[in-house]
């Protein structure tokens, strides 16, 4: 299985290259004292997350039929998926919930995708996007829980490493969990990944310690990114595989991380994108003393939008 994994994301690169940015990384001694941490730069990726890898290849990888694409989000891979859809020249219609806020919609709305906003959370706008898949035949691009999608995610951790990476452990944010499962399909049980998530935004934790997906409620700053109820079944089964390490961050050390990327490197992303970093600074995540570590900034649209 690991090897159809890692065969699938090679296919995803080939077909998504040119389509996506090869983002820079960064060895931070800064963030740390005394520590060097490895950063992933992801939030430079178009529409500013990781989102557009699986998004376009959702679409090449695919036929899509005449009544377009339509997507569920919390803002980040609705925004990717009408970029991918304009780029190939294909309709698409987002849906995303009221919670994603208002520098989330209106980038998705410069994209000149069809938009309908929608009252809760992320739950409600999937049901929507269910319901008009259904209704008009389009293809439903899922943000997390499909093969296409998680290889595309996997790309990124495959760009990593040939960029030269070098660590022991990669702590990663989690929201349904794609590009988690893509890493894992790319690395295997070659590295340590950690799962981070929000105290209030937790759905991987909550599965692991239950034994299968469950629904949880979802709050707090980074819920708009990383609000999935349930965590996808493709990233709870590589997460059993690899006996993932699942640890949990408050919001106010969300903050921090973010405050500290602009204050050491003039990084700016949106809370989710420093969740991960959370973990490190917060003393959540305590490496051993001689541990290389790394840590994958995944998105940087923040709200308010700083330049409206």
């Amino acid at each position: 299985m690991a090897e159809n994994w890692k065969s699938g994301i090679n296919v995803a690169a080939d077909r998504i290259a040119g389509r996506v940015v090869r983002t820079p990384v960064l060895t931070s001694t800064a963030l740390m004292p005394g520590r060097e941490v490895a950063l992933k730069l992801e939030q430079m990726q178009h529409t500013g997350s990781f989102k557009a890898r699986g998004a376009f290849n959702t679409m090449l990888g695919a036929p899509v039929p005449s009544a377009g694409l339509v997507a569920a989000s919390g803002g980040n891979h609705g925004a990717a998926v009408a970029h991918a859809a304009r780029a190939l020249g294909h309709r698409a219609h987002i849906f995303v919930p009221e919670m994603a806020g208002p520098a989330k919609i209106a980038l998705i709305r410069e994209t000149g995708a069809d938009l309908t906003v929608v009252p809760g959370e992320y739950a409600n706008a999937m049901q929507m996007a269910q319901d008009y898949e259904t209704r008009s035949g389009a293809m439903q691009v899922h943000a997390y829980d499909t093969p296409l999608t998680v290889a595309g995610q996997g790309t990124c951790l495959r760009e990593w490493e040939d960029q030269g990476l070098q660590a022991d452990t990669v702590l990663i944010a989690v929201g349904g969990g794609g590009l988690i499962a893509g890493a894992l399909g790319w690395l295997g049980g070659a590295r340590r990944v950690v799962a981070v998530e929000p105290e209030t935004s937790c759905a991987l934790n909550a599965a692991i310690a239950a034994g299968h997906p469950v629904d949880v409620e979802v709050s707090g700053v980074a819920a708009n990114a990383l609000g999935a109820r349930r965590i996808g079944q493709i990233c709870f089964d590589l997460a059993r595989t690899h006996d993932v390490r699942s640890v949990l961050v408050e919001d106010t050390a969300i903050l921090a991380a973010q405050r500290a990327l602009w204050q050491a490197h003039r990084q700016l992303v949106e809370p989710a994108g420093a969740t991960a970093l959370a973990a490190l600074l917060s003393g959540v995540y305590v490496p051993e003393p001689d541990e290389r570590v790394a840590v994958l900034v995944c998105g940087g649209n923040v709200a308010p939008d700083p330049f409206p």
